[in-house]
């Protein structure tokens, strides 16, 4: 049980932890909001945007093992505190590249910085709470992904115009990440297993990868995560170009809807489902899990129908599609939790750089160059319908509508595969309080 003193330096690390996360996920969200400029301004196709955010994620992934394996080895605030200030500096350079592969090249290296962060601070989060509050502290730390949309697709949009340059973004996002840092320096880190009802051994585990990988949960939720993943980077990607070329409507109003849908619904997601998630678990041991399966059922049939519904009124679709994002957080605050209940204290950065690379790579890096290929495919196609000879801006909005049903559809298959790991969670999560004692006797 913890003390005290214990618990207040908890959440104030939790708060250095939320803000980081916030300026990471509003720094990678930058160009996703000016994608129309750039591809105006470089004349890119939707393959060639969209290949912006899969070079970023499979750098992220690739390198988040390595880090990650340091996470569960090293000081974890160097590791965050460098990543830091690597992945904020390198953003202020991003706004200074000359073509399209210089700005993809930059955002490679951004995909490294980044990379340090999720699996070291994950980690933290597991030392510093004990199990029955891990959903809200989750909760409160994947905040930052809702809040860094929402500032992000609420403000680099008017940056844009009041600059006329789709550069300022980037020099004035780098700021404050820098100066965050020397505060991520300054944490005071628990020792390793600190939150847990055992004493758990501080000695090397041998083989960490392969006994990561020997857990079956983790396999599912690995495998629910990419699937998720997809739909939210084909989301944020596209989201914004698709509401100004189908629903007719300029930049600042597409990236302010756009933040509504993937922003203002978090912070009511992440809250709320933290503490309903919390309070299933306490009840059902694989109630978590069971209520991300039913939040996933919901953000199906939302998005779905928003999509497959045409050309309705732009506020009403905005308003069904938040709807199923809205449910769609409850993943982060039970998969994210549930990984930490099936792993041990000494391997859960590994485990969340492995979770994070399957994410990444075959999630997240597919998501937004697949649907930027099938938007140019659809929307030839419907050049050739309409016997067309020429492409237009009307053919590249069908496209890329049509291509964004392929987000329900990865939500689908997430509910699948979260009822599948929810069925085997109770004894993998036996199995490691098991091994702790075991351990520690």
């Amino acid at each position: 049980m913890q003390n005290p003193h214990q618990a207040v330096n908890a959440w104030r690390v939790l708060f250095l932890l939320f803000l980081a996360n916030l300026f990471n996920f509003f720094d990678r969200t930058i160009p996703a909001i000016i994608n129309e400029p750039l591809r105006l301004e470089w004349n890119l196709s939707d393959f060639q945007l969209g290949l912006l955010g899969t070079a970023f994620t499979i750098v992220y992934a690739l390198a988040g093992l390595p880090l990650g394996r340091m996470a569960d080895t090293g000081a974890r605030r160097k590791i965050m505190g460098w990543g830091l200030i690597a992945w904020s500096g390198l953003t202020a350079v991003n706004g200074m590249a000359w073509n399209y592969w210089s700005f993809l090249l930059v955002r490679m290296g951004i995909g490294i910085g980044e990379a340090s962060y999720a699996p070291a601070a994950n980690s933290l989060i597991g030392d510093l709470f004990p199990a029955h509050k891990r959903s809200r502290a989750m909760g409160i730390f994947m905040l930052g992904l809702p809040l860094g949309l929402l500032l992000a697709f609420f403000t680099i949009g008017y940056m844009v115009e009041l600059f006329d340059s789709w550069r300022a973004p980037f020099f004035i996002a780098a700021v404050p990440g820098i100066v965050l840092a020397l505060f991520i320096f300054l944490i005071k880190e628990p020792r390793r297993g600190a939150a847990e009802a055992v004493v758990v051994s501080q000695a090397k585990v041998d083989k960490p990868m392969r006994k990561v990988l020997a857990i079956r949960t983790f396999w599912w939720l690995m495998l629910a995560g990419l699937c998720f993943n997809f739909a939210t980077y084909a989301c944020n990607a596209f989201m914004v170009p698709m509401m100004m070329r189908y629903f007719g409507v300029p930049l600042s109003s597409a990236a302010m809807a756009t933040g509504v849908i993937v922003g203002l619904t978090g912070l009511l997601g992440l809250t709320l489902g933290g503490w309903i998630a919390d309070r299933i678990h306490q009840k059902w041991a694989r109630g978590r899990l069971l209520f991300a399966t039913l939040s996933m059922l919901i953000a199906t049939l939302t998005t779905g129908w928003a999509l497959l519904a045409g050309q309705i009124d732009f506020a009403l679709f905005v308003a069904v599609f938040s709807i199923g994002w809205l449910f769609s957080y409850n993943f982060y605050t039970c998969v994210y939790t549930a990984l930490q209940d099936v792993v041990e204290p000494r391997l859960r950065a590994t485990a969340m750089a492995l979770f994070f690379a399957g994410l990444y790579l075959l999630g997240g890096g597919l998501g937004p160059v697949v649907v930027g290929l099938l938007s140019d495919y659809y929307a030839h196609a419907a050049m050739l319908s309409a016997g067309a000879s020429e492409m237009t801006e009307a053919f590249k909005s069908i496209g890329l509508h049509d291509a964004m049903l392929l987000i329900p559809i990865s939500l689908l298959l997430t509910m699948g595969l979260l009822f599948q790991a929810s069925r085997g969670f109770q004894q993998d999560a036996l199995a490691m309080r098991n091994g702790l004692v075991e351990a520690a006797a």
